[in-house]
């Protein structure tokens, strides 16, 4: 990945600023665990967003980071990003909150790729479109310089946007969906395209043979899966290579350590967190009194109701007292225990402002020992989650595995 950070039209004293308080903390203490060390590709071996602030008082000011992004590399397959990536949903894409001013999300796009961010997540069914399209905006003068992820999968109606179904990955339709995320996105290939959830009546086979064809045709890069059933996801593989999967992970969900992760390790594929910070809950953006707008989907989703939000909040105290053994943040300490758990694990969180951008940056430089990880998972075993992960409706495209060659 080309180290140019900067469009060749925009002079250097142009590089946003607003690095506050959270540039302060984004300084790391200790020795990494051997997991974050083994994920740093290209650089030496010495080497929801949540926007609401962090309750509690900031840790005490200690020196510059002692890592940047731009050193810290992952891998996910084949393609190569910065160790934390950015979710570029809650921009506009009415998931959580009403949309923000796009002149100012696309600025915070920029202080991204300045801070050394250059994976950039997206999909067709933010918005629907819009988001896809902000993203294109703002990518369009660094193209070359970051890694654009996007997906498709979702039953919406072109060119309305209206929804007519829950999924669709018929091969005609994805062919469809990637034309005009190409054109959204203003760009001729897409970097990383995820099917969004699993089609139970296509044949994964049937998928990742159109993703092939995209593939071959220059259009798509890399191939990934979203929330897949395990037998899906090795089907896909053995018709072309999965470079990651986009699940939910993070101290409120820790599903994919049953099974997911070992398949990972085995077949070589990477692992992408969405809402890695619980969807505010691990930031400290939400406390026991906390309620949502009915067009927020925390409103219906079980672990925020105000019971299991109550209870809930133990996974905020354990990140805040391991804060203030290593004067990090909330967010910071859930972002690197993720990041310690695998060398090939690239959480992006969501934010949209470029102060919780500058926190949860600075999370490569949270670490843990050995002994540190151990006595941290075993306080975390010892808090009982409550609420079902999703609602209902959205729980059932989860873990799905799709049909079998020849019944469609």
């Amino acid at each position: 990945m080309n180290d140019r950070r900067r469009p060749d039209n925009e002079s250097q004293d142009a590089m946003p600023t607003g690095w506050s308080r959270r540039r302060v903390l984004a300084a790391g203490t200790g020795l990494v665990a051997a997991p974050l060390l083994g994920g740093l590709v290209g650089c030496s071996r010495s080497s929801i967003s949540g926007d609401a602030s962090p309750s509690g008082a900031p840790p005490a000011a200690v020196s510059a980071p002692h890592m940047s992004l731009r050193d810290a590399r992952r891998r996910l397959g084949a393609l190569e990003v910065s160790a934390i990536g950015l979710g570029c949903m809650s921009m506009n894409g009415r998931q959580y909150n009403p949309p923000k001013d796009k002149t100012e999300m696309i600025r915070l796009i920029h202080t991204a790729i300045d801070r050394g961010v250059d994976f950039f997540d997206t999909a067709e069914v933010y918005g629907p479109f819009v988001n896809e399209e902000l993203v294109g905006e703002a990518l369009a003068p660094y193209r070359n310089q970051v890694v654009i992820a996007t997906k498709f999968g979702f039953g919406i109606e072109y060119p309305s946007g209206r929804r007519i179904g829950a999924v669709n990955s018929r091969p005609e339709h994805i062919r469809k969906v990637v034309d005009e995320s190409l054109t959204r996105l203003r760009t001729d290939r897409i970097d990383l395209l995820y099917q969004h959830r699993v089609d139970p009546q296509v044949p994964i086979e049937d998928v990742a043979g159109t993703v092939k064809d995209l593939v071959a045709a220059g259009k798509v890069k890399h191939f990934g899966l979203s929330e897949p059933g395990l037998q899906t996801v090795r089907r896909a593989h053995a018709v072309l290579p999965v470079a990651a999967i986009q699940n939910e992970y993070s101290l409120l969900w820790r599903g994919p350590e049953n099974g997911l992760l070992d398949l990972c390790q085995e077949l070589g594929i990477g692992l992408v967190p969405w809402t890695p910070l619980g969807a505010g809950l691990l930031a400290g953006a939400l406390n026991a009194e906390s309620r949502f707008d009915e067009s927020d989907y925390r409103a219906t989703n079980p672990r925020f109701t105000p019971q299991a939000l109550k209870t809930n909040l133990a996974l905020l105290d354990l990140a805040r007292d391991w804060g203030q053994r290593k004067q990090a943040t909330p967010a910071q300490i859930s972002l690197a225990w993720l990041l310690a758990q695998r060398p090939w694990i690239v959480p992006i969180p969501g934010t949209t402002n470029a102060v919780h951008l500058d926190e949860n940056l600075g999370a490569i430089n949270v670490t843990f020992t050995p002994e540190e990880l151990s006595e941290f998972n075993t306080a975390l075993a010892a808090i009982d989650v409550q609420g079902a992960r999703l609602r209902e409706g959205l729980l059932q495209m989860s873990d799905v595995e799709a049909a079998l060659p020849g019944t469609r």
